[in-house]
């Protein structure tokens, strides 16, 4: 049985112009130990679908359906106390801005030792000793002293060592990172995501990694989930995704990576804008974006089917011989470019 079963989650959310559909009929699964990659553009579902998990949208005006299982129990549109007690303990989050994440008017150490109090019956040296750990963990030098700083006196980067630190503090079997390494500068990207390999073998804990980027999902992840207007769109294993990608919107993520192999005037773009959630397109979602869209994608929604296998499945009325063919096409083109050197 999976650690985490996301079962046709939707979450919609009440406006004064309508209804937001945010999230529709979204499901994933994801192992102890293993690292999920979900991907989009912003605006696709990626992070209201994980705060629908956490229980952290807005109850006043959100209405989720669906199923989520942590460990077997049920947990979405548990009552606010059984959230607190799974939220931190049995799984965290990683705020994607560290700077209005954490508390500018109290220490880093008061704000993990809070942490540690909320959930455990222990005094404040005892607290304070495990946030000291907790930062040596996540290698922040001097950590005995840089415990009592404010988050202005740390860099972008040891800032959101920082909110790894909390959201590791009290041990939690999940880890979902909300675009972790945005905003920071490429050598310190690097360190902040080879820093959370070390501590998910340490801690053998599951990751869920929320990002636009294909080349950190590459890096990261086994399985990878691609979302569009709210819905999954594309599921499969890293390797199959790179390499036998079923959607036109994989297929533009793909083809928007920069590339060091060849010599490139501008980066490849998908046309358009993502489809407004209060309003969304009739049919295949992306169908408005899609060079390859037929009348049937604007009239029906296709359904998740499997390629070849129940790990990979995707969602396109294009038959598989043209899908096959758009692809390699694509592929002869990229191998076609200038080869630097």
């Amino acid at each position: 049985m999976a650690m985490l079963e996301v079962k046709d989650l939707h979450t919609r959310f009440r406006t004064d112009d309508g209804v937001v559909k945010a999230v529709s009929g979204v499901s994933f699964s994801v192992e102890k130990g293993e690292t999920l990659g979900i991907v989009g553009e912003s605006g696709s579902g990626k992070s209201v679908t994980c705060l629908s998990v956490m229980g952290l949208v807005d109850q006043r005006n959100a209405e989720l359906e669906g199923s989520v299982l942590l460990d077997g129990q049920e947990i979405l549109n548990a009552a606010p106390k059984a959230m607190r007690d799974v939220r931190g303990t049995k799984m965290s989050m990683i705020f994607q801005d560290p700077m209005t994440s954490l508390n500018p008017v109290k220490s880093i150490g008061w704000q993990l030792e809070e942490a540690v109090l909320v959930h455990h019956d222990v005094t404040r040296k005892e607290a304070r000793k495990r946030a000291i750990e907790i930062l040596e963990h996540v290698k922040i030098p001097r950590a005995d002293q840089r415990v009592d700083d404010y988050p202005h006196q740390f860099s972008g980067g040891m800032r959101q060592r920082v909110m790894i630190a909390m959201a590791l503090i009290n041990n939690p079997e999940l880890v979902i990172a909300d675009e972790p390494t945005t905003a920071l500068d490429v050598t310190t990207q690097a360190q902040i995501l080879n820093l959370m390999l070390d501590l998910q073998r340490e801690f053998h804990m599951a990751i869920i990694m929320i990002t636009h980027d294909l080349g950190v999902v590459a890096e990261l992840a086994k399985e990878v989930v691609v979302m569009y207007g709210g819905r999954v769109v594309e599921r499969a294993a890293v390797d199959s995704l790179f390499t036998e990608p079923q959607m036109p919107y994989t297929w533009g993520l793909l083809g928007s990576l920069p590339r060091v192999d060849v010599i490139q005037d501008r980066l490849q773009q998908i046309s358009g804008q993502p489809p407004s959630l209060l309003r969304p397109p009739s049919g295949c979602s992306f169908n408005p974006r899609c060079e390859f869209a037929m009348d049937v994608c604007r009239q029906e929604l296709p359904a998740l089917e499997e390629f070849h296998a129940p790990e990979h499945l995707f969602r396109c009325h294009l038959d598989e011989e043209t899908r096959r063919e758009i692809w390699a096409a694509k592929q002869a083109a990229m191998a076609a470019e200038v080869t630097v050197g």
